[in-house]
């Protein structure tokens, strides 16, 4: 999406968005729930369900843009991303580690638990309740960078997505905002994709009522987006 289109909607998305971060932040720190199983004997459940748990595994760590507040959890994008890895012969369990409310501080604090087991992949998609609350911009780029560094001294190969701050707290909050980002990945030397809702962010049709989070289908663009920059970082994880 057009950075233009944003700003002009800016009145209608600051109005809202603030609304969707203030129920972000107040709501209850709880992961979404795992992605819906087809029904099946539950001797293939449980067969598929310790494959699944033997497989290298990507982590979303994120928010409630992660967490996939206000769907069901098969439609929220770290289980696009499974279903898209499995439909491409790709052997990866997605771990959804989205909590509604988190900024970047938070995520930091629970990142040890969130790398539990063969982690290869990292996905960070926080700082969107750091810009919603207008937390300093320093703080945040310390913690994006120590998330990462963690990440890398464990051999776990980072995503990381940029969000937008709401443009309330003006031009250079915001521009220092985004530049953030952009030096966290520079300097960590990581893939880095520059806006997590590009082509939702903006557009009614795409987002909740409250004016920040996708719908499913805008959930699906969301997905593409991460889609993009993930699969040429999966190398030769590919099953034989």
């Amino acid at each position: 999406m057009k950075m233009g289109r944003w700003m002009r909607s800016a009145p209608m998305i600051l109005t809202l968005g603030l609304l969707g971060g203030v129920t972000a932040c107040n709501a209850p720190r709880e992961t979404a729930s795992p992605a819906a199983e087809p029904a099946q004997p539950p001797s293939t459940f449980a067969a598929r369900q310790a494959e699944r748990s033997t497989r290298p595994r990507i982590v979303a760590l994120g928010d409630s843009l992660t967490a996939g507040l206000g769907l069901i959890a098969d439609e929220a994008y770290p289980a696009l991303l499974q279903r898209r890895l499995d439909e491409k012969g790709y052997s990866f369990e997605v771990v959804n580690a989205g909590v509604s409310g988190d900024t970047t501080a938070g995520g930091l604090r629970r990142l040890d638990w969130s790398l539990e087991g063969d982690v290869r992949i990292l996905i960070v998609a926080l700082g969107g309740n750091d810009g919603l609350r207008g937390l300093p911009v320093a703080e945040m780029k310390r913690n994006l960078s120590e998330i990462i560094r963690t990440a890398q001294s464990r051999h776990i190969a980072v995503l990381l997505m940029g969000i937008e701050a709401p443009p309330n707290f003006g031009d250079s909050y915001t521009g220092a905002f985004r530049m953030a980002f952009r030096d966290v990945a520079r300097e960590s030397k990581v893939p880095f994709v520059p806006f997590l809702l590009a082509g939702v962010a903006g557009i009614s049709d795409l987002n909740q009522g409250d004016g920040i989070h996708p719908t499913a289908q805008g959930a699906r663009i969301v997905a593409d987006t991460i889609w993009s920059a993930l699969e040429p970082m999966l190398g030769v994880a590919r099953p034989s």
